[in-house]
């Protein structure tokens, strides 16, 4: 609960800024196409805040329910037009203008998405290299033989340099593939190539992480799991641990690597464990209890111990990567380009039932995130800014009456019919898109929900 204000702040500028950014799309190209605007309002409902500006005094309001907003404009079918202010009113527009004054907010999203791009990718940031781990017996990965330490250098051709180029390529890959070529090196400097199978992407669903479900985890180093420091005061010293112990077993199972006493301790947070230890020629029972502790909003248990180092260079797992301006510019639109086709054809996949409903997000998981990745620095948080911006414009283009790409559907009809639809028509389809929307919004909660009960 601690982290609470944190992620609701984290959360609170991501929202600000992008419904911020949606609506002066809106705002600015009505404005140069010379529609009068009423009201610029971030939010819904009982305006809490408001000011009028500017030479036609244009109402700036914070509105009660926070997850939107809107933009009014002179229009006769909302009310009363002066004769004088008649060609200032957006339905008296021409189909081309009114396009682009709604096709402005998506767009205005995807911008800011490439300028964020572009600011992450020129001041540069630490990521980590694709060096893979152990990977689970019987996964996919374990199948293609993929061993501990191998790095990826390409997926079917297609060059891997950070942990984040191969998790969105083999994303990618699983939508229309059902198996790939990972070119791959070891630490000897040895090449090999492994087939790796997508299948049990679909198979299992795309809920949580996909890449979990094809074995594929990052490297681990193969440490023995013998204590180093032992914090004072904590469950470990507490229970009479110290440095040099070496973990043998827990509740009876053999212990081989630190990094699998680590697993163990973390899932097992308020639950007592017993520890099989081998102190110089003997072995010793202890028995402890993890501390539980919050981590990204999560609990997890920690008893105060580190691991004792072993001699020798660690292996590198992250590599600083920083691109010039227009390298970094180009970058910047493909990443959003290709961010924006994935999640259209995700939602494409939802549609047809290959992919399941339960990836649908609502605020609190974005919430979560948006916390989560504001902890991990200013780059991660950014890259996730424009995620989310990519998602709201990719969402609002959509045909569903009430967004701007049901409205888009309807100036595409008016050139068809060459005529407007009737008013009863649009009322009838805004009903018919609202109830879409809620059910949307619905789900999204509802998942939302299920995800904080199962952790």
């Amino acid at each position: 609960m601690s982290d609470l204000p944190f992620y609701l702040a984290a959360f609170a500028v991501v929202l600000g800024v992008l419904i911020v950014v949606h609506e002066l799309g809106h705002f600015l190209v009505a404005r140069w196409c010379g529609v009068k605007v009423l009201r610029f309002s971030v939010g819904f409902g009982r305006v809490l805040w408001q000011r009028r500006l500017g030479r036609d005094g244009t109402e700036w309001a914070v509105s009660a329910f926070p997850l939107g907003g809107y933009v009014k404009m002179l229009d006769e079918r909302e009310g009363e037009v002066a004769k004088t202010e008649l060609h200032r009113a957006f339905n008296r527009q021409s189909v081309g203008k009114r396009s682009l004054i709604v096709a402005a907010g998506p767009l205005a999203n995807f911008a800011l998405a490439i300028l964020l791009y572009w600011v992450v990718f020129m001041y540069g940031s630490n990521e980590l290299l694709p060096v893979l781990g152990t990977p689970p017996a019987g996964s996919p990965a374990a199948i293609a033989a993929i061993t501990n330490g191998e790095q990826v250098r390409s997926v079917d051709g297609q060059p891997v340099a950070t942990w984040n180029d191969l998790r969105w390529l083999l994303l990618e890959k699983a939508v229309d593939y059902e198996t790939v070529e990972m070119e791959l090196v070891n630490e000897r400097g040895e090449i090999a190539f492994r087939r790796l199978a997508l299948n049990s992407v679909a198979e299992q669903g795309w809920e949580g992480d996909a890449l979990d479900h094809l074995g594929i985890r990052f490297f681990r180093p193969n440490v023995p799991p013998v204590i180093g420091d032992v914090v004072k005061g904590g469950p470990a010293a507490t229970a009479g641990l110290l440095t040099g112990d070496r973990v043998v077993a827990v509740d009876g199972q053999p212990v081989d690597l630190w990094l699998d006493f680590v697993s163990i301790v973390r899932e097992s947070g308020g639950r007592s464990l017993h520890l099989d230890i081998r102190r110089g020629d003997e072995t010793l029972g202890f028995d402890i209890v993890p501390e539980s502790v919050s981590e990204r909003g999560r609990a997890v248990g920690k008893i105060g111990v580190a691991v004792k180092e072993v001699p020798g260079s660690p292996r590198e797992i992250r590599t600083f990567i920083r691109h010039g301006f227009v390298e970094s510019g180009r970058l910047a639109v493909a990443e959003t380009w290709n961010k924006a086709v994935f999640s259209l054809v995700m939602m494409g996949k939802m549609l047809v039932g290959e992919v399941s409903w339960k990836n649908l997000s609502g605020p609190v998981t974005i919430a979560d995130y948006a916390g989560q990745s504001a902890r991990l620095g200013l780059d991660y948080y950014l890259k996730f800014m424009a995620l989310v911006s990519i998602s709201l414009g990719v969402l609002n283009l959509l045909p569903i009456p009430v967004l701007d790409g049901g409205h888009l559907l309807y100036h595409m009809i008016e050139v068809v019919r060459r005529r407007p639809l009737s008013e009863r028509s649009m009322e009838v389809a805004q009903q018919v898109g609202m109830s879409l929307l809620f059910a949307l919004m619905a789900f999204a909660f509802f998942n939302d929900i299920a995800r904080l009960f199962n952790g």
